[in-house]
């Protein structure tokens, strides 16, 4: 009975670590025990019959990730050519003579001409960035120099908000080995974010671990809204001239560097 016992003990074993080393593993073997116990090798084979069906959900899930990838990349693409096309036409019309009413509806399409240009442009540097895999070139990185300087090419913008931003720094320099301008453009996607929902506060701590910590209050935000932000293409009501990438592209960039991950 004891050994009966310890062999049953070994099977769950071997079933456990082979399933756990199964879910992160991109592989097609199964799970297989050393026992010939008819019901630990009924249990094996039922846990295999779920682990080919997540397999197959798993690459359609990929499959489907890469055509909408491609999908964006290339539709971005063709509204680049066009939009270009019509600034310069706009740009022509200016210079005609026109009604005080034309000007006027002339200098509203233009403002609508630019958003819509500014959002596109936001859709292919994101399909950009998801679809490279071009290899992360890490140097030493003063991240408190970097830091000032994101925060110092949103002075103005802060400023318009009435934002005086909250910055603690320690007096030591923190070097990190990273990708400068990755790491320049999580700064400011996450600061264009804080712009954009911030009730007028913003808190930014770097800590002598690396760690950097943006905080900013946002009422207009309730907390489903909050748990969606780094969720591609998602935007709330109030950001309606927005694509919601910001902060999916300081996610992406975070997650090819290899050096953490943002969370809101």
């Amino acid at each position: 009975m004891l050994i009966k016992i310890h062999l049953l003990q070994k099977a769950a074993k071997e079933i456990e670590e082979e399933f756990s080393h199964r879910l992160v593993t991109d592989t097609n073997t199964l799970i297989g025990i050393s026992t010939n116990d008819r019901y630990m090798c009924n249990l094996a084979n039922a846990i295999n019959t779920q682990l080919r069906k997540l397999r197959m959900e798993r690459q359609r899930f990929q499959q489907g990730d890469e055509e909408l990838k491609n999908a964006v990349t290339n539709i971005s693409h063709d509204l680049r050519t066009p939009l270009t096309a019509i600034c310069g036409y706009m740009d022509l019309l200016e210079q005609e003579e026109k009604s005080e009413a034309a000007g006027r509806y002339v200098e509203i399409i233009k403002n609508r001409i630019g958003i819509l240009k500014q959002l596109t442009e936001e859709l292919f540097r994101y399909s950009v960035i998801v679809a490279e895999k071009k290899r992360v070139v890490k140097e030493p990185v003063v991240i408190n120099g970097i830091l000032e300087e994101s925060i110092a090419s949103f002075y103005t913008m802060l400023n318009g908000r009435g934002i005086t931003p909250d910055i603690q720094m320690p007096g030591n320099k923190v070097v990190r080995n990273l990708d400068s301008s990755a790491l320049s453009r999580v700064f400011a996607n996450i600061l264009n974010n804080a712009v954009k929902y911030s009730d007028g506060d913003l808190k930014i701590t770097l800590l002598e671990t690396g760690e950097i910590i943006f905080i900013n209050t946002a009422s207009l935000l309730n907390e489903v809204q909050v748990g969606k932000l780094f969720d591609r293409f998602y935007t709330v009501e109030a950001a309606r001239e927005s694509t919601g990438l910001g902060l999916s592209i300081a996610g992406v960039l975070m997650e090819q560097a290899g050096i953490g991950n943002v969370e809101d």
